[in-house]
């Protein structure tokens, strides 16, 4: 038995050492040896890693697969594995394989029973354990990482980030601690310190199809675009069944304009994964696509299967609600919008009740006596230009309008704003916005500063001023004048029920947690409009408001009276807006590419007989608005 062991090794090690020099050498003589010994999991293994280093994914994933279930003690076969997986986007699945992986090779007890909690997805147990152990030793790289990935899981992305940064101090080679690290700064939207991140990777390993998906990702979020362009096709000329790149790629093209070529890469991607219910719905939401009767046909289908994710489900559902409210069904539309909102809701919960007592705190604390004690504080430069207010509220039409003047650069939603508010001034915490009170004048005109830095990388021409539209920011304003004072902000308005429900039937990519719930919809909109309301009287005419109604009735006219307000001559290029050719991200980028149309306006009446939580939560704020939809 001991010759036969010593015999198996000899011909893995034998095939291993072709795995640099000849990939397909090495697949041969790992598939000879499975045809002798059919369970071998380090022959499963190698045949995994020879598969991978040719491009073939989907064998590569089953050959490691079946390593891992013939040997769950084997951390490189889970490693290898976890790669392959993320390569293809499937991020979910990557993360199962870290979680065997790192199950693998813990030997101590506790970091064991963690492991096991963590591979369950019971976070809680996994936390405890993690923390104990961490508290008796603290440089325990391994744990370090696996705390770090039950923080990244729960979108506690700081605290990732110190963690692995903490391990990477420690074990500097510690490669896979680096490759979370740059997937934490991504998903934290930290572009540049992402990409010096990944660049670091590939520069020791350049064919690292995960390492490459995920610089294509990163320089779609950092605004270059046909670099990522550029980087999914050749991952997809070399690897070309991924269907999540596909997706991935579909979506840098919609960013960039070249929707039939969008339109293509989602269905590559829906031929490759009929279960890919969010390619369905990327389709649904560019807004144009009309999807005819087999495409439905499909979509329930597939919204009918069993063994769906619930991120696929709840995509399938949204889709086909735009299918049905296209083709005039409404109650099946609405019907499906609602499903789709409850799936999603119950993995984002939401308090409406923190934005309103925020904004009772910020009625009691933020006076005209506190701004004008700050005046003149701040970083003074005059270059931002803030798009704020509700999501789908025509913020992505004023921003093309004005990314049509010769001044005005358009970036994207950035989350800079969000991000410095609660890092230094306690934005997730009970008692802000009063503790904008404790900011010095050195540090608001810091963090001024700091902003424009961050978003620097996001301005690629020379223009003087550039947009942030991030909705969200309308939470921020009185910090966006404490340290930004001379920046212009525009907060962009559209009828409540309009706006509501288009928030209702839009899955977002991120964030936005109050838009599943109708009630929370109107509640959300409410707090929004009270404190606008609030800096109005503290603040007279500091933020320039623009109303969708008035804009689509008489677009000149509203033009020229913004870019009066914001003190710039009239361009008539911001007429002409439709024919500007920058990327564009939001959910709105097809609308805006074409000429102003009233279709959306009444859209929500069909929906009418559903929206009665929609306008409890609304209250006064749907009475006082000044246009009819």
């Amino acid at each position: 038995m001991a010759d036969a062991t010593g015999t198996l090794a000899q011909a893995i090690g034998h095939a291993r050492a072709l795995l640099g020099r000849d990939p397909r050498l090495a697949e041969e003589q790992a598939r000879e040896i499975l045809r002798v010994v059919p369970q071998a999991a380090p022959a499963h293994a190698l045949l995994g890693a020879a598969l991978g280093l040719q491009g073939r994914t989907d064998a590569a994933i089953t050959a490691l697969a079946q390593a891992t279930r013939l040997d769950p003690r084997d951390a490189d076969s889970w490693r290898q594995l976890g790669a392959q997986l993320q390569a293809t986007g499937d991020s979910a699945g990557a993360a199962r394989a870290v979680a065997g992986e790192l199950q693998a090779s813990t030997h101590h007890p506790a970091l064991h029973r963690a492991a096991l909690a963590l591979a369950g997805n019971d976070l809680p147990v996994a936390e405890r354990l993690l923390r104990a152990h961490l508290k008796e030793t603290p440089d325990d790289i391994a744990a370090l990482r696996m705390l770090a990935e039950l923080a990244g899981r729960l979108g506690r992305y700081p605290d990732a980030r110190t963690l692995l940064e903490h391990a990477l101090a420690i074990a500097p080679g510690f490669t896979a601690a680096r490759y979370n690290l740059a997937i934490v700064l991504y998903r934290q939207q930290r572009g540049v310190e992402a990409l010096a991140t990944i660049e670091t990777l590939l520069d020791a390993d350049p064919d690292n199809p995960a390492y490459r998906t995920l610089k294509a990702a990163i320089l779609t979020a950092v605004g270059d675009l046909d670099a990522a362009a550029d980087d999914f096709a050749q991952l997809l000329a070399e690897r070309p069944h991924q269907p999540k790149i596909w997706m991935s790629f579909g979506h840098t093209l919609k960013t960039i304009g070249r929707q039939a070529d969008a339109i293509a890469a989602y269905r590559r991607a829906i031929a490759g994964d009929p279960r890919l219910g969010e390619s369905w719905w990327s389709l649904a939401n560019l807004k144009t696509v009309r999807f005819d009767a087999d495409d439905i046909a499909a979509m329930t289908a597939g919204a009918a299967r069993s063994d769906l994710r619930p991120e696929d489900a709840l995509h399938f559902h949204f889709a086909l609600g735009k299918a049905h409210e296209d083709a005039g069904e409404d109650a099946v539309a609405f019907d499906h919008y609602a499903t789709g909102n409850r799936l999603r809701r119950a993995q984002l919960p939401f308090d409406v009740g923190v934005f309103v007592r925020r904004v009772e705190r910020a009625e009691t604390v933020l006076t005209p006596a506190f701004f004008a004690a700050r005046a003149g504080q701040g970083c003074l430069a005059p270059d931002p230009i803030f798009v704020l207010g509700m999501p789908r509220a025509g913020s992505t039409l004023i921003e093309q309008i004005l990314a049509s003047h010769p001044l005005i650069e358009g970036t994207q939603e950035l989350s800079e704003i969000q991000m410095l508010a609660r890092r230094d001034a306690g934005a997730d915490g009970p008692d802000y916005p009063a503790t904008l009170a404790g900011l010095d004048p050195e540090k608001l005109a810091a963090l001024g500063a700091e902003y424009l830095e961050r978003t620097r990388i996001q301005r690629k021409t020379d223009r003087p001023y550039f947009i942030d539209k991030m909705p969200n920011n309308w939470a921020h304003v009185p910090f966006i004048q404490l340290i930004l004072p001379n920046a212009r902000i525009i907060d962009a308005r559209r009828h409540p029920l309009a706006c509501g429900f288009s928030n209702f039937k839009q899955h977002f990519a991120r964030g936005q947690a109050f838009s599943y719930d109708l009630a929370d919809i109107g509640g959300f909109y409410a707090a929004y409009i009270r404190l606008m309301a609030h800096i109005d009287t503290v603040l007279p005419g500091r933020v320039v408001r623009v109303f969708h109604e008035a804009v689509i009735d008489d677009t000149e006219a509203e033009v020229r009276k913004l870019l009066g307000a914001l003190g710039l001559d009239f361009d008539p290029a911001c007429l002409r807006f439709h024919e500007n050719a920058r990327a564009v991200r939001t959910a709105s980028s097809e609308q805006v590419r074409q000429p102003i149309f009233r279709d959306g306006l009444d859209q929500w009446r069909r929906f009418d007989p559903w929206l009665g939580p929609l306008r409890d939560g609304l209250g006064d704020a749907l009475a006082n608005y000044p246009y009819a939809s």
